[in-house]
C-alpha cells in the first residue's frame, strides 16, 4: 500500500475525526446557540465519542492483537501510536466537555432548570426521593460483591454502574450495582421549578443502605465501553487485502466486546481502579474521570417539561419542513414528474412528495413495479406501509434492505419481515459489501410502452432524519437514468456487482474510476479547471492523490467536508489550490455534491457516497448526473451558500487545524438562509399547469 504520510499533505483519520467532534462540542460552547440546544450538542459530542471508542478505538485494539504491524499510510502511525495520541486528545476533550457542561448547567439554573446532587435537595425533596428510592428503586436493584463465591460480573457495554470498595473486618471487597434500564434516567421533583436528580446519583446516595453490613470506603458511578461487534469487512479496517484476511481469522478467535474504555464520575482510590481494570484488561491510560454526567441523553427529553414561553427562549425557533411550489400535492404526482424533474432539499423541504409518490404508485393502474434500496428506516415508517399496500395490490415490489446498517440491524430485520409478509420480494445485500445506495425505481406500462420514474438521493428513506439531516432527493423521468436503474436492480437481484451503466455511477464498479477520470479532465484544463465537492468524509488515498495532482496543475478546488478529512489543504507546492471548510450547525450536513468544470462542459452529480475507501470499494453506492439546468441551478445555489458560510463554517489550515472564518461584510449562516428561503418558497402558489398555460397565452397576446 502506498504511503502518503511522507508527502506532508495528509493526516490521520482518527485524529481528524476527534477534531470534527471537537467542532460539535464547540456548538455546545457557542453563546449564540440557545441553552437547551447547547446541552444537546454536548450530549451529541458524548454519544459520538462513545461510538468512536466502540468502533474506531475497538478496531485499533484488534489490530494490536495481530503480530504484523500495520502502519497508517496517511500518517505513518502504528495502532499503538494512534491509540496513545487518541487517549491524549480525548483527555483534553473531557476537560472541555466538563467546562461546557457546567457553564450550560449554571445558565439553565437561571431559568429554574436544575440537575441536582442529593445535597442540593430541600428537606421535603429528600423525603420525596427517599420514598421513591424505597418503593421504586430498591426492589429492583441487583447488588453484588466479588469474593471467592461471587465471580466478577459482566459489566455491560455503556451501562451505568455504581460501585465501591467495601471493608469487611479489614478485608477489601469490590461491590457493584448496575443501574436498571427499567428505571427512568431522572426523577423530576414536585414544584413549579424544573428540578431533577439522576437515578444513578440516587443509588450512589443510598449505597450504604444496600450494603449495610459493610463499611463503604469509596464509591463512584462508572461505565465501561466495549469494542463494537464488527468484522474485518466493515469500514473499521481500511487496510490492504492481505492484512484484512489475517484480521478476519483473528476476529473469529478473539473474545468479542472487549473493554476499550473505563469512565468514572469521581476520583477514587487506586485499589478500586486497579481492581476493575485488572478484570477487564485495561490500563490506567484507558481510564477517564469526569464530573460531568456520564450519560447526557436526557438532554433531548428536557423540552417536554418546559412551558412554551421558556421553550422558545431556550430552544431553536421551531421550523417545519416546507412544501415546494414546484409540485402540487393535490394532483397526480406521477403525471407531474413525468413532465418535469424535481429536486427536494431536506430538511428545508418536506419528504411528503416522495411518500405521496409511493402511496400513489401503490394503487396506480399503470404502475407495474416499485424497486427500492433501503439502508435506514424510522421506527415508524409510512414508506413500509405504502410498499406493503403496493404488494397487496399486485404490484411487483422489490426491496433490497441492508441488515448490517450499524446500530439499526434489529429495526431493519423487523421491517424486512413485515415486507416479506405483505408479499414484497426482499433481498439482503452481499457478503462483504454493504448496500448504501438510495434509489427508487417506479416502472409504468401504458399501451404497451414502458416508462420510468427514478428517485436518487443522498440520504436515507428515514422520515425522522429527513427533518434533521441536510440531504437532496432527485426525481426524474429521464429514460436513460430509468434504464440504468433497471439494470442496477437486475444486477442486484443476481448478485452482480460489476454490471455496466451508461449514466449513473455505481460503486464498486465505476464510481471511483469515473470520479478519478473527472478529476483528470480538470487537470488537463490546468488553471481553467474547477472542482467543487461537498461530502461527509475524505479518506480515500487514490482520490486524495488525484486532487493533489489537480492542485499542482492549477485547478481550483473548493470543498465542504463535514467530518473526517485526511487531505490537508494549502500545503505549498502540493495542495495550495485546495480550500476546505467544515460546517457544523443545527442540522447534520449530509448531502454529497460533486461539480467538475464550468460552463457548457460542467458535470454535476449528487451521490450516496463519500470519498472513503469503504464507500468507493466496499459498498454499493450510486451517484446520478444532473443535466436539467433548473436543478443544476438549485444545486449551485446550495454549494455557493455553503462555501460562503462564515458563521458555522470552520476553515482547515495546512497544519490540520480548524479556525472560525472572519466575517468581512455580513454574517452568512447557510442553514439559516436555506430555512428562510424554504419558507418563502413554501408561500408561493403551487404549480398549476392549466394556469401556467393561460399566463403564457396572455403574455403572448400582449406582445402581439
Amino acid at each position: 500500500m502506498r504511503s502518503l504520510h511522507t508527502q506532508g499533505y495528509t493526516q490521520n483519520r482518527e485524529l481528524s475525526w476527534l477534531k470534527f467532534n471537537k467542532r460539535v462540542l464547540e456548538e455546545g460552547m457557542d453563546e449564540t446557540v440557545p441553552l437547551l440546544e447547547r446541552l444537546k450538542f454536548i450530549s451529541i459530542f458524548s454519544s459520538n465519542l462513545d461510538e468512536f471508542f466502540m468502533i474506531r478505538v475497538g478496531s485499533l485494539f484488534d489490530m494490536l492483537e495481530c503480530n504484523d504491524i500495520v502502519v497508517d499510510n496517511r500518517s505513518g502511525l502504528t495502532p499503538k501510536q494512534q491509540l496513545s495520541l487518541i487517549y491524549s486528545e480525548v483527555a483534553a476533550l473531557y476537560k472541555e466537555k466538563e467546562k461546557a457542561y457546567f457553564e450550560v448547567e449554571s445558565q439553565l439554573r437561571i431559568h429554574q432548570i436544575s440537575n441536582l446532587s442529593y445535597k442540593e435537595l430541600t428537606s421535603s425533596e429528600k423525603k420525596y426521593v427517599k420514598k421513591y428510592f424505597d418503593n421504586n428503586v430498591l426492589p429492583i436493584l441487583s447488588p453484588q460483591i466479588v469474593d471467592s463465591r461471587h465471580p466478577f460480573p459482566h459489566l455491560s457495554n455503556e451501562t451505568l454502574h455504581v460501585g465501591a470498595m467495601l471493608d469487611q473486618n479489614g478485608s477489601e471487597l469490590f461491590s457493584v450495582i448496575p443501574v436498571p434500564e427499567a428505571l427512568p434516567s431522572h426523577i423530576f421533583l414536585p414544584g413549579a421549578k424544573i428540578r431533577y436528580i439522576s437515578i444513578e446519583n440516587l443509588i450512589l446516595k443510598f449505597y450504604e443502605e444496600v450494603f449495610s453490613m459493610y463499611k463503604v470506603k469509596d464509591k463512584t458511578i462508572f461505565r465501561v465501553t466495549r469494542n463494537g461487534d464488527i468484522n474485518a469487512d466493515d469500514e473499521a479496517f481500511e487496510i490492504e487485502n492481505d492484512f484484512r484476511k489475517k484480521m478476519k481469522k483473528l476476529l473469529q478467535k478473539r473474545k468479542k466486546l472487549a473493554a476499550v474504555r473505563l469512565e468514572l464520575s469521581s476520583d477514587v482510590n487506586d485499589s478500586f481502579i486497579e481492581f476493575i481494570i485488572s478484570r477487564i484488561n485495561l490500563t490506567k491510560e484507558n481510564v477517564f474521570i469526569t464530573e460531568a454526567p456520564l450519560d447526557l441523553s436526557y438532554a433531548f427529553d428536557l423540552k417536554d417539561y418546559i412551558e412554551l414561553p421558556s421553550k422558545r427562549t431556550l430552544s431553536y425557533k421551531e421550523f417545519a419542513p416546507q412544501k415546494t411550489s414546484k409540485i402540487n400535492l393535490n394532483q397526480s404526482l406521477i403525471k407531474q414528474l413525468q413532465k418535469r424533474d424535481l429536486l427536494l432539499s431536506y430538511p428545508y423541504q418536506s419528504m411528503d412528495p416522495y411518500l405521496k409518490l409511493i402511496k400513489e404508485a401503490a394503487s396506480h393502474k399503470n404502475v407495474i413495479s416499485i424497486k427500492i434500496t433501503i439502508y435506514r428506516l424510522a421506527s415508524q415508517a409510512k414508506l413500509v406501509e405504502y410498499l406493503c399496500i403496493a404488494a397487496e395490490n399486485g404490484k411487483d415490489v422489490t426491496v433490497l434492505i441492508e441488515l448490517r446498517a450499524r446500530f439499526d440491524e434489529q429495526n431493519n430485520i423487523d421491517w424486512s419481515q413485515r415486507l416479506e409478509e405483505a408479499g414484497c420480494k426482499v433481498y439482503y445485500g452481499f457478503e462483504g459489501f454493504k448496500v448504501h445506495s438510495k434509489i427508487t425505481l417506479i416502472t409504468l406500462s401504458e399501451k404497451g410502452n414502458l416508462s420510468y420514474l427514478t428517485q436518487i438521493g443522498t440520504g436515507n428513506y428515514n422520515e425522522n432524519t429527513a427533518k434533521l439531516y441536510t440531504d437532496l432527493s432527485y426525481f426524474t423521468s429521464d429514460t436513460n437514468i430509468g434504464l440504468d436503474a433497471t439494470h442496477f436492480f437486475k444486477n442486484m437481484s443476481i448478485a452482480n456487482l460489476i454490471g455496466s451503466y451508461k449514466h449513473i455511477l455505481v460503486s464498486p464498479v465505476n464510481f471511483k474510476p469515473s470520479i478519478l477520470n473527472l478529476i483528470d479532465r480538470e487537470i488537463e484544463k490546468g488553471e481553467e479547471g474547477l472542482i467543487q465537492i461537498k461530502i461527509n468524509s475524505m479518506t480515500d488515498v487514490d482520490v486524495i492523490e488525484r486532487l493533489k495532482l489537480a492542485s499542482c496543475s492549477g485547478v481550483k478546488i473548493k470543498m465542504v467536508v463535514r467530518g473526517i478529512c485526511c487531505l490537508v489543504p494549502n500545503v505549498k507546492g502540493k495542495t495550495e489550490n485546495i480550500e476546505i471548510i467544515s460546517i457544523v450547525g443545527r442540522y447534520l450536513e449530509h448531502s454529497r455534491i460533486f461539480i467538475f468544470g464550468k460552463g457548457d462542459e460542467e458535470k454535476v452529480y449528487i451521490a450516496s457516497a463519500d470519498f472513503m475507501t469503504r464507500n468507493t470499494e466496499r459498498r454499493v453506492e450510486i451517484a446520478t448526473p444532473i443535466t436539467n439546468p433548473i436543478i443544476k441551478k438549485q444545486i449551485h445555489h446550495i454549494m455557493d451558500i455553503c462555501l460562503n458560510d462564515n458563521v458555522k463554517a470552520r476553515k482547515l489550515d495546512n497544519k490540520g487545524n480548524y479556525h472560525k472564518i472572519k466575517k468581512v461584510d455580513k454574517s452568512i449562516d447557510c442553514q439559516a438562509i436555506l430555512m428562510k428561503e424554504a419558507i418563502e418558497e413554501g408561500k408561493k402558489p403551487v404549480v398549476n399547469d392549466e394556469k401556467l398555460v393561460q399566463r403564457m397565452l396572455r403574455k403572448f397576446k400582449k406582445k402581439k
